[in-house]
């Protein structure tokens, strides 16, 4: 697969580090703000960006090092502007590592957001529902995660201007934020769930058999993305909160073929639910007083 990028910028033996601070200089030329919250929009959740007051926008293309989207449904940008006037940067469409590319590329936006001030990480991700209670078009929280992918992010020899050598998961997910989430749900009579995701490498779906082993360790829903970009959020200090949207159920006694249009139009039934949700809980960010003082996070 070719990135549609200058020659220069698809040179990857350029070091993690260098990559960064080229992505993040693009960035800040085109948006120079700091957002306090990002956002990862997967698989037919983009309606949340069209609620962004847009300051500026910016194809991956036209940035170093990230390559292209190229699922379906996934537009391929950054939206970078005020949700509810909290400042954010917002994932249209994220990157895949069954699209070819290494998890430590397809996790480099999760360390721009970082580089460039964001201390929160909303992921929200299309899934397929194990737990039997679940439902298409429903909307799960993520409590925990189980990574089968066959691979980590921070594979390799770490550089300590990233983050630590041996990242402690203990709170994958910030319990806080996962409190508040719920709190907000149960006022506003939001239907959620809340559950442990399983994700595995795709970009086929799973087996019966595969829908039984994950059902038996623990997984309430399975997809192919959250987890590598928890663990990069993790591994530069964010605070990560993520939500599920069940696109399909995977119950192995009553599974029938799925095709992409059905996922797509399940997770568009989700986006008022999600989107509710989101909003509710930026709003009541946006009446939090932030910490005075606070400046762009330093890499160097």
């Amino acid at each position: 697969m070719q990135l549609r990028m200058p020659d220069a910028q698809r040179d990857f033996t350029v070091p993690p580090y260098e990559q960064l601070m080229a992505a993040v200089e693009a960035v800040r030329a085109a948006w120079d703000c700091r957002p306090q919250v990002a956002l990862v929009l997967g698989t037919g959740l983009g309606d949340v960006a069209r609620e962004i007051e847009v300051e500026s926008i910016l194809p991956y293309e036209q940035i170093p090092y990230l390559p292209s989207s190229t699922a379906v449904s996934h537009v391929g940008q950054l939206v970078c502007g005020r949700l509810c006037g909290v400042p954010v940067v917002a994932m249209e469409g994220r990157l895949h590592a069954y699209e070819g590319y290494p998890l430590w590329q397809t996790t480099l936006p999760i360390r721009v957001f970082r580089a460039i001030g964001a201390e929160t990480l909303i992921l929200c991700s299309a899934v397929g529902g194990l737990n039997p209670l679940y439902r298409a078009g429903d909307v799960m929280l993520v409590d925990d995660h189980i990574c089968l992918m066959g691979d980590n992010p921070l594979i390799g020899l770490n550089d300590p201007r990233l983050g630590p050598t041996h990242l402690d998961m203990c709170d994958a997910y910030d319990r806080v934020l996962a409190e508040e989430a719920m709190q907000v749900a149960l006022r506003d009579r939001i239907p959620l769930h809340r559950g442990v995701l399983a994700a595995l490498r795709g970009p086929n779906l799973e087996t019966r058999s595969e829908y039984r082993l994950l059902r038996r360790i623990g997984a309430d829903a399975v997809g192919m993305s959250m987890p590598p970009e928890t663990i990069v959020a993790r591994h530069c200090g964010m605070k990560v909160l993520g939500f599920a949207v069940v696109t399909n159920v995977c119950l192995p006694d009553r599974l029938g073929p799925v095709g992409i249009d059905e996922i797509v139009g399940n997770a568009n039934r989700a986006q008022p639910y999600l989107k509710q949700l989101l909003l509710a809980l930026l709003q009541r960010w946006s009446q939090t007083p932030q910490p005075q003082g606070a400046s762009v996070v330093s890499l160097v």
